[in-house]
This record gives structure tokens, C-alpha cells and sequence, in this order.
């Protein structure tokens, strides 16, 4: 079971993240096991894989907010230069992109699993 010390070694700015839960590490720890399993991340590979940019930039921007609000900075930035670019219907790798961010969603999930 992970504990708040490797969240933060993952890169998540736990002391940010504690702080909008009112420091309360259990509570953060659940919200951080809620946001793994997030059906936007599916919602979104989906998007990327139909070529839909509109559905995209809406999975998308729905994971920044919760990422953003627990701080888990290493998906966050990623989903976040993301919905940036489908933001302005960008022609970009988002296959590549997506890639990244399920890799490193899997790190995290396989980080809450020990």
C-alpha cells in the first residue's frame, strides 16, 4: 500500500495536494485511488483513437482539474500541455501524448498496489 512518502518520490507535490484536504492523509490517499481509475482516462484514449478532438479536449480537461487539484504533477503536466493543444485544435501527437500519460498512470497505479 502506498504511503504519502512515495507519492511524493513518484513527483506529486503531496504537501499542496494534503493542503486542499485539509491535511488529512487518509482522505487524500482515497482521492488519489479515485483518480487512477478516473473514466475520463478511457474517455479520452477512446477520443484520441477516433481522431475526436472535441471529446478529447473534454476527457481531457476533466482529468486537469482532478490531477491539478491532488497535485500529481507528473500527469498533470502531461494531460495538461494536452488539453492545452486540443484546446486550440492543434494538430499534435496525441497518440504520443496518450502514451505518456498511461504510462505514467500505470506507474501510479502500480505504486498504489505495493
Amino acid at each position: 500500500m502506498a504511503d504519502i512518502d512515495a507519492l511524493q518520490e513518484f513527483g506529486a507535490d503531496v504537501n499542496e495536494g494534503l493542503a486542499r484536504c485539509m491535511n488529512n492523509k487518509d482522505f487524500y490517499m482515497k482521492l488519489v485511488r479515485m483518480a487512477v481509475s478516473d473514466k475520463n482516462f478511457n474517455a479520452l484514449a477512446d477520443a484520441v483513437a477516433r481522431k475526436d478532438k472535441t471529446a478529447a479536449f473534454e476527457a481531457a480537461h476533466a482529468l486537469k482539474g482532478v490531477l491539478g487539484n491532488l497535485s500529481l504533477k507528473p500527469l498533470y503536466s502531461t494531460v495538461s500541455e494536452m488539453t492545452e493543444l486540443l484546446r486550440g485544435g492543434a494538430d499534435a501527437d496525441y497518440d504520443a501524448m496518450l502514451r505518456a500519460i498511461l504510462d505514467k498512470k500505470e506507474k501510479l497505479e502500480a505504486l498504489l498496489n505495493e
